[in-house]
């Protein structure tokens, strides 16, 4: 009975993560063809910045109210480092490769390209940041792929240097959201709004050293609103989906981003729909389905750690009180404990379970 429980605990909050990482997804899709539009007025590095400095934008009011919580957690985390290279691959990197690349390609075309950063994150996780895949997981992945493949079909190349710059932003953005995925002692407010503020000032300074302090000011307002929302409230959604997900099974989530690129400029640029594209989106959605359907089980040990993420209580790991008795949350994110345990459940490579098999 108690197992039931904790299965029904899990399946809710699986769902909640599914359906955050699909409208982080839908965030950040809307920015390529709103960005397209922007490079015609600022500079790679300029827009890059802006777009960054509007996602600290977004969390500005949440860290003035918690600077002393969160000032606290970020002093005694012990992921630092990771923090670090946040901001250089997600704050830096990826978003200036990605304005680069869009600059001499059309923004269907990019939208379509940035499927790679699903193999990226894939290949890394593996490789790297032991992220264990299980049959189902391995065909969802080769399923979206395929769906980027069959949309890519109808479009001509825009270019081999637009393509390369656009893979390397979503290697960037492999690393990043890697490393985000396990940076649990911070909350994901906090986290987006340092890199926002570092990586989104970065840019702009040498946006500004190579137009020579020229800039058009009228579209400063633009790309902040495009970054409070693709950029800032996307990567949020995405933290609190990786965090509970894994960083593979999210981004298939938030390879939706695309697609949704290519609605929005259809919508907003007149660039051609087609049945291709339609037919491609159902089989994102298959492969969507088909990474969530398992999880591997095994006996498996926890370590003590103090960390915050989005949780539920009799979940089977997150048995403590609150002092205010309010046990009757069913979703909420704060700063607590853990004990050692060992015990054996279905599960993913989530804040919890990134150990070795």
């Amino acid at each position: 009975m108690l197992y039931k429980k904790y299965v029904c605990i899990k399946e809710e909050m699986k769902s909640i993560s599914i359906i955050i990482g699909l409208l982080a997804g839908l965030l950040f899709g809307l920015a390529t063809p709103f960005s397209k539009f922007l490079l015609s007025q600022l500079n790679s590095f300029q827009l890059a910045g802006l777009l960054y400095l509007g996602a600290a934008l977004a969390f500005l009011p949440f860290i003035i109210k918690n600077w002393k919580i969160e000032y606290s957690s970020l002093k005694r985390n012990r992921k630092k480092g990771h923090i670090g290279k946040v901001i250089f691959f997600g704050g830096i990197l990826g978003p200036l490769f990605l304005m680069i690349g869009l600059k001499t390609a059309n923004s269907m075309s990019v939208s379509i390209w940035l499927n790679l950063e699903l193999v990226a994150t894939a290949v890394l996780g593996v490789l790297i940041f032991k992220d264990q895949l299980d049959r189902f997981a391995v065909i969802g992945v080769i399923i979206t792929l395929c769906a980027g493949i069959i949309v890519s079909s109808q479009e001509s190349g825009s270019g081999i240097i637009s393509g390369i710059f656009i893979l390397f932003a979503c290697i960037s953005w492999g690393f990043d959201n890697h490393y985000t995925a396990i940076i649990d002692g911070v909350s994901p407010q906090t986290i987006t709004f340092i890199k926002g503020v570092f990586g989104g000032l970065t840019n702009l300074i040498i946006g500004l050293l190579i137009s020579k302090g020229e800039i058009q000011l009228n579209y400063i307002p633009i790309a902040l609103l495009v970054g409070i929302f693709s950029y800032g409230i996307s990567i949020v959604f995405y933290v609190t989906s990786a965090q509970n997900l894994g960083a593979t099974r999210s981004q298939i989530l938030f390879s939706t981003a695309p697609f949704w690129g290519i609605f929005a400029a259809y919508i907003f640029l007149g660039e051609p729909l087609s049945l291709i594209i339609l037919s491609s989106f159902a089989l994102l959605v298959i492969g969507i389905i088909f990474t969530n359907l398992s999880a591997h089980e095994h006996e498996h040990y926890h370590k003590s750690n103090v960390h915050i993420h989005l949780h539920n209580h009799d979940d089977g790991h997150h048995k403590h009180s609150h002092p205010e008795n309010n046990e009757f949350i069913k979703t909420h994110s704060h700063i607590h404990d853990h004990t050692e345990e060992k015990h054996t459940h279905k599960h993913y490579s989530d804040l919890h379970h990134r150990h070795k098999h």
